[in-house]
């Protein structure tokens, strides 16, 4: 009989398996950059050159919050958080609820908590789509105080509703912008390109007084970070810990298409790939939101300069280190370098481009510029060592044409944190393993990548 037993409880485990295993869903979502003609924010009326100038602006702004996100803010119960509300570049579409309403919200891997704003508003900043109403779905489930979801977020952004026993969350943003609300949880389903997939029990903000910056076309913030509370961390076995995004360069035309990939097949590891594929240690640190890799050194053509930047330790520790020195990060447009090392590495690439006269950024956002005449510019190769893997970058990668006759390095020098930002990541599929604590690269047409 015990034997029996045994064996059925056996075949259930292993049918169990098997059914998990491959019931995990493998989805891939469009993300929308927000100056695509696609994105509730193009302006026909804005030149390209408007454009980048903006998404660099945005990249600079963005760079100095990551800077020490739990620095004061003007109360001492308000949490400064490490960015500008509006500062994501992507937009992400997710439905939320029974019945689903649609909404669509910034896609932004340098932040952990899901929110959008909700019905019954105390504040809520005008909004171009529906407002999540939370009385009227039938999943919608308040966190109390005492759970560990509650716990998860730092002392100095939650707080409780005694009365009803509610867990609150509070984020104030360094452009002055907040959101405040419930902590909760509710179904959330992705439209993937080949089916909607809903995921019951994820817990998101339910924000009730937000104000600032946000603007009317964006719902809310969907956390694609590091953190327990992020959407993928939350998501964890059921995707395999998994996930990569694949950042077309034509994403300003109607023609690009840039993709988040969810699930166990979204990265791949295999070097027998052509084009090879070559992976990074995460490096864990603290705050745990953010990805950390560790740069050594950047090619130039043929000169090789190693990167004297130290870690940055985020919550202000005297960490001295090489280790984790660079986060990789989706919604900043520049990659931004420590200055001391950007110093001798600017004038290796300006050494290195022919056919072009070194000249200065007329709108003085960026440090090296090169106007050419009727003659082709020659731009070197660039090589990103990062531990373990070699990232050679395309031109379009390193360098921007801001107008017809100049072109620009689209990476600048920081005091603050080093950023490897989206310009260097597009056309390539960024492969995030959760369980392996890697980064993968893997260069890629993303505007053919679904």
């Amino acid at each position: 009989m015990a034997t029996r037993f045994l064996l059925c409880f056996l075949l259930q485990t292993i049918s169990l398996f098997l059914f998990t295993s491959s019931s995990r869903p493998n989805l891939t979502i469009e993300l929308i950059h927000r100056d695509s003609p696609r994105s509730p924010l193009y302006n026909s009326l804005d030149t390209i050159s408007d454009r980048l100038k903006a998404a660099f602006r945005r990249s600079v702004s963005r760079s100095r919050h990551f800077k020490n996100p739990k620095a004061p803010f003007s109360s001492k119960t308000d949490l400064k958080s490490g960015l500008l509300a509006e500062g994501g570049e992507y937009f992400m579409s997710i439905s939320l609820g029974t019945p689903p309403l649609k909404v669509l919200a910034i896609a932004d891997t340098g932040s952990d908590l899901t929110w959008v704003q909700c019905r019954p508003c105390q504040q809520c900043y005008r909004q171009t789509g529906k407002i999540f109403d939370k009385t009227k779905s039938s999943t919608y489930k308040n966190e109390p105080c005492g759970s560990h979801v509650c716990h998860a977020l730092d002392i100095t952004e939650r707080g409780c509703d005694i009365s009803g026993n509610v867990c609150k969350y509070r984020y104030s943003y360094g452009d002055q912008s907040f959101t405040r609300g419930d902590i909760a949880t509710e179904t959330i389903a992705v439209a993937s390109s080949s089916s909607p997939v809903s995921f019951p029990g994820i817990v998101f903000g339910c924000g009730y007084s937000n104000g600032g910056t946000f603007d009317e076309t964006g719902s809310g913030i969907i956390g694609l970070g590091g953190g327990p509370l992020s959407l993928v961390s939350q998501l964890g076995s059921t995707i395999g810990k998994k996930f990569s995004y694949c950042l077309s360069h034509t994403s300003s035309t109607a023609n690009g298409t840039s993709v988040i990939n969810l699930g166990t097949n979204s990265v791949t590891l295999n070097s027998d790939n052509d084009p090879p594929v070559v992976a990074t240690p995460l490096i864990d640190k603290a705050p745990n939101t953010y990805y950390y890799l560790t740069l050594e050194a950047i090619t130039v053509g043929k000169t090789r300069i190693p990167y004297t930047g130290a870690s940055y330790n985020l919550n202000g520790d005297d960490e001295i280190s090489q280790a984790g020195n660079i986060i990789i990060d989706s919604g900043t447009t520049l990659t931004l370098l420590d200055s001391g090392f950007y110093d001798k590495f600017g004038s290796v690439v300006e050494d290195s481009v022919t056919g072009a006269k070194p000249v200065s950024d007329p709108e003085g956002l960026l440090t090296h510029c090169f106007r050419s005449g009727e003659a082709e510019i020659g731009l070197p190769e660039i090589i990103v060592h990062f531990t373990g893997a070699d990232v050679r970058l395309s031109p379009m990668n390193a360098f921007v044409r801001v107008r017809d006759d100049l072109v620009c390095l689209s990476m600048i020098p920081t005091t603050d944190v080093a950023i490897f930002g989206n310009l260097a990541q597009m056309d390539f599929l960024v492969g995030y393993d959760l369980e392996a604590r890697t980064v993968s690269f893997q260069p890629m047409d993303c505007s053919r990548s679904v």
